[in-house]
């Protein structure tokens, strides 16, 4: 047999791109042009073939020529000098100056004793735009927000384009910092009504921070620009479509959160956190039909943190992601040896929002043999508001696992029936709030009873949550509510306390069958 051939692979070495200054671009084709120029009468000088008969003329027509080269390169390079620096310093998309414009405006004017004002113009689910109508319309978007950015703020303030779905202002005077919050406050008012791109009718909203630098605390342009970004973050974390000012106390929450996160890293290396479960259980005989996982926090000696404060911290870092994975399989392994009940996890708009939470789901439900029947999942309206698209995608592809899917705190946002015809839910979940003004208000009783009258027609199961005393439990039930859960019957306990549980409910009704056939 032939040697087996050997395929050689050359390499080249990538050459660096040639970078040239702007007095490079001037004075290289001048050195050039004098270098031809002198070489041409050089030449032309030592050939005797050629007689010069008159050399003062022959001189002063290569001066001519040579000045007439040069002042067309010169215009030329001049010309090309300028293009460069003007791109160098604007959005090629929207013609606005870009951020490094706006570091050389705020520098400029920092240099006299006026405020300078920064605002900080993020758009809102641009994201989603992209993914739902394409980046054309997204970019078609991006000039129109800029135009409408522009109109605002007129002639007073300066506009820019950071880059992405972020633009800025910048405005000086004595009370420019005023002057530009009233600018920002008009313009979230004309972004409330949706914008026309072509045949799309495109909702579009915005987060602003603000920070200022005054002559007697002057701040450099880049710390201006993280305060009023924070400062954006924080209008964004409040609700959006609204302004804020950097605080001071926004640095220390940061440090904080910063704290907080990297606690939980080393808490889920160390095994400090638990899966507690709180039975819900059926309106009409008590019984437990359900557990809800919920994720506990044993931080020792340390200061004590709920769920509501280190889950938001660990959406924002991603760290929910592995931590809610977690919980899932750990969960699931518990609730194996529990017999028909169901068990319910929440999931957050992080997890949903990632593709792999679907695939990471089947593996679980695979891996342990749990009845995808027999798990819940548990959802929030703002989970799905944030990202519809996506989200239902998701969810689509859970159900076809055969997952029952949950809407939870119902009640506490802005769902429509159109929203819940469009998911689909397997159950609703009244929130805590909308059972506790039940009792004591007409018009809160009338909004759980048509809640549940909807959730029926939608052939939705219904479950009341956060039930504390025997009135509100009578009036859950008496609504048409089919599961119940609160602190009346049980609060959340270990995994060993629910098999206690379940074990003397099991005895109970062995008992109660033995009394039934006895009779």
């Amino acid at each position: 047999m032939p040697p087996a051939s050997r395929e050689t692979t050359i390499v080249f070495a990538a050459k660096p791109p040639l970078h040239m200054t702007p007095f490079g671009l001037v004075v290289i084709p001048f050195a050039v042009v004098s270098v031809a120029t002198a070489a041409f009468v050089l030449v032309i000088s030592s050939l005797d073939r050629i007689a010069i008969v008159a050399p003062g003329a022959l001189a002063i027509a290569a001066i001519l020529l040579y000045v007439a080269v040069l002042f067309v390169l010169g215009r030329s390079g001049v010309k090309s000098v300028r293009a460069l620096e003007a791109r160098g310093v604007t959005d090629s998309l929207t013609s606005l100056p870009n951020r490094h414009a706006l570091h050389a405006d705020i520098e400029f004017h920092a240099e006299s004793d006026s405020e300078v004002a920064l605002a900080i113009i993020d758009l809102d689910s641009f994201k989603q735009v992209n993914d739902h109508y394409g980046h054309a319309v997204g970019d078609q978007l991006i000039e129109v927000c800029a135009q409408m950015i522009g109109d605002t703020c007129g002639a007073e303030a300066r506009c820019y384009r950071l880059g992405g779905d972020e633009f800025a202002a910048v405005m000086t005077g004595k009370i420019a910092g005023t002057i530009l919050e009233g600018m920002c406050r008009s313009l979230l008012e004309r972004m409330a009504a949706p914008v026309s791109i072509g045949p799309n009718l495109v909702a579009v909203g915005a987060s602003i921070g603000l920070s200022r630098s005054t002559a007697n605390a002057r701040v450099p342009s880049s710390e201006m620009l993280r305060r009023a970004d924070v400062a954006m973050s924080m209008s964004k974390r409040g609700g959006k479509m609204r302004c804020t000012w950097f605080n001071e106390t926004f640095d220390r929450r940061r440090e904080r959160v910063r704290a907080i996160e990297d606690e939980i890293r080393t808490g889920i290396v160390a095994g400090e956190f638990a899966v507690a479960y709180q039975p819900l259980v059926d309106a009409e005989t008590s019984r437990i039909v359900a557990v809800e996982a919920l994720l506990r926090w044993n931080r020792g000696d340390r200061t004590a943190l709920g769920p509501n404060i280190f889950i938001p911290v660990a959406e924002d870092s991603g760290l929910i992601n592995p931590l809610g994975l977690w919980v899932l399989r750990r969960a699931v392994a518990d609730a194996l040896r529990w017999g028909d009940i169901a068990l319910s996890v929440n999931i957050s708009a992080a997890q949903l929002r990632n593709p792999e939470f679907p695939i990471k789901l089947g593996e679980v439900l695979e891996e342990t043999g749990f009845p995808p029947h027999r798990l819940e999942l548990e959802v929030t309206e703002t989970c799905l508001v944030l990202d519809p698209v996506v989200a239902e995608r998701a969810l689509d592809v859970i159900r076809s696992f055969g997952v029952r899917i949950a809407l939870d705190d119902f009640g506490t946002g802005y769902a429509s029936i159109g929203f819940l015809r469009r998911f689909r839910f397997e159950k609703l979940k009244l929130d805590r709030s909308l059972i506790e003004l039940a009792g004591v208000d007409d018009a809160s009783r009338a909004m759980m009873l048509s809640s549940i009258a909807l959730a029926r027609a939608l052939n939705m199961e219904v479950a009341a949550e956060g039930v504390e005393t025997a009135e509100q439990a009578e009036l859950a039930r008496l609504a048409g509510c089919d599961q119940i859960q609160g602190w009346l019957y049980y609060h959340a306990m270990p995994a060993h306390d629910i098999d206690r549980l379940l074990a003397d409910q099991t005895s109970q009704e062995a008992h109660a069958n033995k009394g039934e056939q006895a009779a």
